[in-house]
């Protein structure tokens, strides 16, 4: 068959019936617009998310986990008797990690290690006057602190070499300072969960745009916690590691364990719910973007199937004239493929376009986020996607009714 022959068919078709031409292009066109557009949004809502949560908390976390629960002394004397104990009171142990310091240190210099930051942490009560609100106050070497979490960049107010030379300072996460009303040079009173009060003064404000850090925490030096709990130098309870691929978190966190027997937490666990929500998040949006080319092909369907009845006597005419089944199905295929390509190319603009207003929209999430703009992700692969599946679904609509159409017997047409 001569593709130039069928080409030139296959445009007559095309531009006898404009409107038709124009609405199956228009429905492949919006599908794959509403499809780049929420697929670039979502995804740019699930990495903000997943950044958000990485840059606050570290990708492991050493601690002693605190265990109340203890046998009783008759369950020792009389292991699998009936023993039944009322009311035993919990056993005080402390959260303390055995030779911390050291620990850190050789951690530190495991391959793969970006920084570690042994540090204090306790909860706190802040006092302004009337003002007393909860809280933790972690107790920091800030330089290995800064090269976790990019603390220089975060800092609303304030410098972190005056926390180094101020033994009484603190840097308040910008949240809880606005709430205690607060501001550079004020001082406060903290209160711990053991009765031990101190005052201290801030010398900064930072804030990693996510509520749950902002809302409740504050940093001081390491030493001014220690003192403040009434313990020793050497008094670690805690342990954050940041490696340079997350993914190695994993395995590095169960390595950590087993050799010094402590727990320890990933970022994946402790996140567990804004990793769960991405992928519902991923599920739903492929399901309603997929269902929205579905639909497209439908309708395209639909209108090729109308072109096939509307032209079965051309058909006819074609077969009689010498045109086989093979070359009807190419007329009607090359009619699919040219709206799928030009109604995907069109879409793609327009899904450019609506992601584009997407993400220079101003979007106030309050205090829980820090985020400027709706999130939004343009990425190459997923205007591929578009137009791949655009096209296919097109050539399929095209290609059920093309296969009825060759399928026509010529003389039963003709005589009527």
């Amino acid at each position: 068959m001569n593709i130039n022959i069928a080409a030139q068919i296959a445009r007559t078709h095309l531009l006898a019936k404009k409107r038709q031409t124009l609405v199956a292009m228009l429905g492949v066109t919006f599908g794959i617009a509403m499809f780049i557009t929420m697929i670039s949004f979502m995804q740019g809502v699930n990495q903000f998310l997943e950044d958000s949560a990485l840059d606050a908390s570290p990708h492991i976390r050493v601690y002693n986990e605190v265990n109340t629960q203890r046998p009783s002394l008759i369950d020792e004397q009389k292991p699998g008797g009936f023993n039944v104990v009322y009311h035993q009171k919990p056993k005080d142990e402390s959260a303390r990690l055995k030779n911390g310091l050291q620990i850190a240190e050789r951690i530190g210099r495991e391959a793969g290690v970006l920084g570690v930051s042994p540090q204090v942490a306790t909860q706190a009560f802040y006092n302004n006057g009337p003002i007393q609100l909860s809280g933790t106050i972690s107790g920091v070497d800030i330089d290995r602190e800064n090269r976790l979490y990019k603390l220089t960049n975060r800092l609303k107010s304030g410098n972190l070499n005056t926390l180094k030379t101020n033994p009484d300072g603190l840097i308040m996460g910008t949240v809880l300072a606005r709430k205690l009303n607060v501001r550079i040079g004020d001082k406060v009173t903290v209160t711990t969960p053991t009765g031990s009060t101190r005052i201290l003064r801030v010398v900064g404000t930072f804030g990693f745009g996510v509520g749950t850090v902002d809302n409740t925490k504050s940093y001081a030096n390491l030493a001014t916690v220690q003192e403040i709990l009434q313990r020793d130098p050497s008094y670690i309870t805690d342990i954050h590691v940041k490696m340079f691929d997350p993914l190695q978190a994993l395995p590095f966190g169960q390595k950590i364990r087993a050799v010094y027997g402590y727990y320890t937490e990933d970022w994946a666990t402790a996140n567990t719910a804004i990793l769960a929500g991405e992928k519902i998040r991923n599920m739903l949006t492929y399901v309603v973007s997929i269902t929205l080319l579905v639909v497209a092909g439908f309708g395209i369907y639909n209108i090729m199937n109308m072109t096939v009845i509307n032209k079965i006597k051309d058909i006819a005419i074609l077969k009689a004239t010498g045109f086989d089944g093979r070359d009807v199905v190419a007329i009607f295929l090359l009619q699919a493929v040219f709206i799928g390509f030009t109604g995907g190319l069109l879409g793609l603009a327009i899904g450019f376009g609506l992601s584009y207003l997407l993400s220079i929209t101003p979007f106030d999430a309050g205090d829980f986020l820090s985020i400027k703009t709706f999130p939004v992700i343009f990425d190459g692969t997923y205007y591929g996607l578009g137009l791949l599946f655009g096209i296919i679904t097109t050539v399929l609509a095209g290609y059920f009714p093309s296969r009825k159409a060759a399928q026509v017997d010529p003389v039963s047409i003709l005589r009527g």
